[in-house]
């Protein structure tokens, strides 16, 4: 199979603009999420609506596509992205450019859940381990996930799932594993063309999470498991820890 990795790019951000420019360790964000995938998917390349990021990209030497301003989201710009490439992938991994440590063995898990043909999607956890506390289990921006017997999502929920009758919940970490969702996706390519035209759905629009639109209209969810925390950057402040953890990383 081949995999083409697309890093959706914005300029505009409400908490941190001009995010994938920001510089971490010498490098701007952009390229540093460019070049974790580049060398472990058959390609790679960034989706961006503004001119400063396409031609930042251009200048270290990655694949860049203008794409419209118009997108409601970061998959409807990887399938106008993917559209340009006039080459064909199995899948497209959907690389969040705000994921600048994600590593090779990250998409090489993405990458077997589609062993599996039954699999349409598919997407990344980690086991919540007791040391994190309760209050990580139970922040509602951490969605978890269930997964049945072959590896697949039952359900994502900003609540905490499953609920453990007749356990205190101070002792729910010890008595069970609960996984937390990783946001990054694979889509074998038809089905990323047909889920950019599906409407909003109503468990979507309960817990704000793209992902129940697919699963309720039937979408097989692959999970891959690993214990690899992912560091993402949505503010200023992360960026400065983001840094800090370079720094303690090449020591």
């Amino acid at each position: 199979m081949k995999f083409i990795a697309i890093i959706p790019a914005r300029y505009a951000s409400t908490r941190f603009p001009g995010k994938p420019l920001a510089v971490l360790g010498g490098k701007t964000m952009i390229q540093r999420v460019y070049e974790q995938v580049a060398g472990v998917l058959d390609d790679a390349v960034v989706a961006t609506d503004d001119e400063s990021i396409y031609e930042a990209v251009k200048a270290f030497g990655g694949k860049v596509e203008m794409t419209s301003t118009e997108h409601r989201s970061g998959t409807d710009r990887c399938w106008e992205a993917y559209c340009k490439q006039g080459e064909k992938f199995d899948v497209v991994v959907n690389v969040q450019g705000d994921e600048p440590f994600i590593q090779a063995a990250q998409l090489e898990a993405l990458k077997r859940c589609f062993d599996n043909p039954a699999t349409d999607i598919a997407t990344l956890v980690k086991p919540f381990a007791a040391a994190d506390g309760l209050a990580a289990l139970e922040n509602p921006n951490s969605p978890k996930v269930v997964m049945d017997e072959k590896s697949q999502a039952i359900y994502f929920s900003r609540s905490v799932i499953p609920y453990l009758r007749n356990v205190p919940r101070e002792e729910w970490l010890e008595k069970h594993t609960f996984y937390k969702h990783i946001g990054i996706y694979a889509f074998r390519t038809e089905v990323l063309q047909a889920v950019t035209s599906l409407p909003q759905s109503t468990l979507e629009k309960a817990e704000s999470l793209e992902q129940l639109r697919w699963l309720e209209n039937g979408y097989k969810i692959g999970v891959g498991v690993t214990d690899i925390e992912t560091i993402g950057i949505d503010t200023p402040e992360d960026l400065e820890k983001a840094e800090a953890f370079l720094l303690n990383k090449e020591k």
